[in-house]
């Protein structure tokens, strides 16, 4: 395709959507419906899941980074359209790349699956839309399906949303039933897009990636004015000026055209070298014509979820940093500084958004790099006041302050929002009462319960999903957000290997709770570490105070075999010395802790 072939749309005939839903409920096949039906590529080209570009989307059925697509659609009254449509993620470690898909566009297209009905992550997603104000669309999907109640789950879109259903689509995305009415009830009931042709250019940086070959990749909403190749630009946030190489559409492949106007989404290039330089949310403008009023932005995407990587051959510690380097190129949301630990060597301690942005970074550096990694347990920032009235963060447990010289810890807590059939309602109350968590309200719709707790979020990073998929059958939906902090009696718990600490076990706990989860993870190691040719004690310790004590027994070699018969004082003195090598064993023998005892050590059982 050239640049001259998409012509300039008019302002009335552009549609900006985004299509939000909860996990596995057809984001994905819609979109790729919706750019079939439009011609947005061949039969040819067209594959599953168009938009999920990474090998580990399409492995996982899961969206991770927000993807845009343009269409031109000719409805009913034999007018053209321009669609923009962004495909959003569902999972609620994504939720900041919903945010900033949404801020960029006009209305939203509800997907709810017509036989699973109203979910967690989908009220979250209507929260936002609504908070940016969206015309917003409901779809039912799947209608095609023999559980589907499209009658029952409309009801409960007004019940539990407050969105009035009535005139909903009902489609199905995998078949292309009803996708036609979707595209003219866009083009009817969103509303186009409003910004100024003759003003000075404002343009909302929404997105941007690395390409090995044109760099960094910008993609933009043009609010005001025009963009065009040559330009001089300026990033407000940033105070940096490049001037543009290129400015296209996606469609969904990359297409030049000659320039951007007003409520236009499209992508621009300017050999920018690092994703680092181009701060989401930030505002660009021309640079010798400046526009008045930036944008308001967005939020910076916060780690909630720290751990540390190891590489388990330590002379793979450069490739590693420079897999990480890589990485962080495509995902700003990712960070990483060196640490060492007396256990594992040198390695990196990153954050992260959630467990499972965890999970996708380490299988991507393992994957894409082939490096073997250990990786540490995951822990939250506690803020911890010291003596002298100053607050410091604190990443990793290791690191604690001595407790003479602390005030106070405070944790994060987070607002939990659990939908949940009835009848395993009462295994997910019991779930967050373990877990420290405070009921805030329990309500009904129709026959599932949607549950609000407040929980401290060091009680649900390490396995609380997995916890309450399983006693729930995997019917739990949950997402939760931040609320802040609150200060608690909580203490460092260190576990001694042979009477020497092991760093990366480290772990913060609250002190009602030390006893128990000190023993718990002293039988573990008891399992997880092999017998060595002398007794190896594994001891809980708060302070200098032992809590929890387990012994491996050693491995021995019987020396008295050779004595038969004869003066017993002789198997005594060779007992003796085979105690008096242990004892000497003990002290210099050196412990291996396999690495999957790292990470088993630390999940709770709930028992």
């Amino acid at each position: 395709m050239g640049a001259t072939s998409l012509p300039m749309p008019e302002l009335d005939h552009i549609r900006n959507f985004s299509i939000i839903a909860h996990i596995d409920h057809g984001k994905s096949t819609l979109a790729d419906r919706l750019i079939q039906q439009c011609g947005g590529l061949s039969a040819r080209e067209m594959t599953e899941q168009v938009l999920d570009s990474m090998e580990i989307e399409k492995e996982r059925g899961i969206t991770i980074k927000a993807q845009t697509v343009r269409l031109l659609y000719t409805a009913q009254d034999g007018e053209t359209y321009t669609l923009n449509l962004i495909d959003t993620p569902g999972h609620v470690d994504f939720a900041y790349e919903v945010s900033r898909s949404l801020s960029a566009v006009e209305g939203s297209l509800l997907v709810v699956d017509a036989s699973q009905g109203v979910e967690a992550q989908t009220l979250a997603n209507v929260y936002q839309a609504i908070e940016n104000d969206h015309e917003i669309i409901p779809v039912l999907n799947k209608i095609d399906l023999p559980a589907a109640e499209p009658d029952r789950v409309k009801e409960q879109i007004e019940d539990v949303i407050g969105l009035d259903a009535t005139d909903a689509v009902e489609i199905s995305a995998k078949s292309g039933l009803g996708i036609d009415e979707v595209l003219e009830a866009i083009v009817t009931r969103l509303k186009p897009p409003e910004g100024e042709s003759d003003a000075r250019l404002k343009a909302l940086l929404v997105d941007s990636w690395y390409d090995a070959y044109l760099g960094v990749v910008v993609l933009v909403r043009i609010v005001d004015g025009h963009l065009k190749k040559g330009m001089r630009i300026k990033m407000m946030q940033a105070d940096a000026v490049y001037t543009v190489d290129r400015v296209g559409v996606m469609t969904p492949k990359g297409v030049e055209v000659p320039e951007l106007g007003p409520g236009e989404i499209g992508f621009l290039t300017a050999s920018i070298k690092q994703v680092a330089d181009t701060a989401v949310g930030d505002t660009i403008t021309e640079d010798k014509r400046e526009t008045e009023q930036a944008l308001e932005g967005f939020k910076p995407a916060q780690p909630v979820v720290f751990c540390g990587f190891f590489p388990v051959d330590s002379s793979e510690f450069e490739d590693l940093r420079e897999a990480m380097g890589k990485l962080r190129l495509n995902d700003a949301s990712f960070s990483f500084e060196m640490e060492s630990s007396a256990a594992l060597g040198f390695g990196f301690r990153c954050g992260f958004l959630g467990l499972l942005h965890l999970e996708i970074i380490r299988e991507r550096i393992e994957r894409e790099f082939d490096i073997e990694l250990i990786t540490t347990a995951p822990s939250v920032i506690y803020n911890i006041t010291m003596n002298d009235g100053s607050v410091i963060e604190l990443h990793n447990p290791a690191d604690m302050p001595d407790v003479v010289h602390i005030e106070e810890i405070s944790e994060p807590w987070i607002k939990a929002t659990i939908l949940v059939p009835d009848e395993y309602l009462g295994a997910v109350l019991k779930l967050c009462e373990d877990r420290r968590g405070i009921q805030q309200e329990l309500t009904y719709v129709g026959t599932r319960a949607m549950v609000i707790y407040s929980l401290p979020l060091n009680e649900v990073v390490f396995d609380f999903y997995d916890r309450l998929k399983s006693i729930s059958r995997g019917y739990a939906s949950f997402d939760y957000e931040i609320t802040g902090y609150k200060s608690d009696n909580l203490v460092k718990m260190q576990i001694l290997v042979n009477a020497e600490p092991v760093d990366a076990l480290s772990i913060i706990v609250h002190a009602t709770r030390a006893e128990a989860r000190g023993r718990g993870m002293c039988e573990k190691l008891k399992d997880l570490i092999p017998r060595h040719m002398f007794q190896i004690p594994i001891q809980a310790a708060i302070g200098g105070r032992i809590i929890a004590r387990e012994n491996i027994k050693a491995l021995r070699k019987d020396v008295t075999a050779k004595c038969y018969g004869g003066d017993a004082t002789r198997k005594k003195k060779l007992l003796e010395k085979q105690k008096k090598g242990k004892k000497k064993m003990r002290q210099f023998g050196k412990v291996e802790i396999p690495q999957d005892a790292f990470i088993n050590a630390l999940k709770m059982d709930e028992n």
